[in-house]
């Protein structure tokens, strides 16, 4: 708050340290933080609610995880919905849906929004806003996501990476017309 920013989300995706903790493929912890769905959980719903505490309330609290393992008897769909629970009832405001990046040898099936049904699934299961992330790259698509109600949100980073005027090439295959920066008047 201090620095200025008015998001702040949790990192628990793609082999960070929460994402070990969740994951029974990495948590092996015979203590209170390991075991059980509620033990492994305990870092960031602790963690979620230290937060909350000092984050104004007004501020969006964020956390993105990894929605599946991509692995046989892993973090799952079900463990990420109840986790959206618990964390929507410790002032989440919104869940960042990815997946995989634990491990190296997980079986990804890459496509087109290939992760976008673990936002439509968290988001009406667990009643908690969502973020769709991974393989977005046409406006149309976006703008189908949000219509469609499978997400609250599209998140992009690499598609900003390969063209870094994105938003204004999907405003115009959209048909919508928006106002540049003042400083690109004269080259808009």
């Amino acid at each position: 708050m201090a620095a200025g920013f008015n998001w702040l989300e949790l990192h628990a995706a793609h082999g960070y340290l929460f994402n070990e903790f969740l994951s029974p493929l990495t948590n092996h912890r015979t203590d209170k933080y390991g075991g059980s769905f509620e033990n492994r959980s305990r870092l960031l719903l602790d963690t979620a609610r230290a937060v909350r505490k000092v984050w104004l309330d007004h501020l969006p609290l964020t956390v993105r995880i990894s929605a599946i393992d991509w692995m046989p008897s892993s973090w799952q769909i079900e463990d990420s919905i109840a986790l959206a629970k618990l964390l929507k009832a410790e002032g989440v405001d919104l869940m960042d849906c990815s997946s995989g990046g634990l491990v190296p040898d997980a079986k990804i099936e890459v496509k087109p929004g290939y992760q976008v049904p673990f936002a439509g699934k968290i988001r009406h299961r667990a009643n908690i806003a969502t973020a769709a992330v991974g393989f977005i790259t046409e406006a149309k698509q976006a703008d189908e996501i949000i219509r469609d109600g499978q997400a609250d949100v599209v998140l992009l980073a690499r598609q900003f990476l390969a063209d870094a005027y994105w938003p204004a090439h999907a405003a115009k295959a959209l048909g919508r017309k928006i106002t540049p920066p003042k400083q690109y008047l004269r080259a808009w």
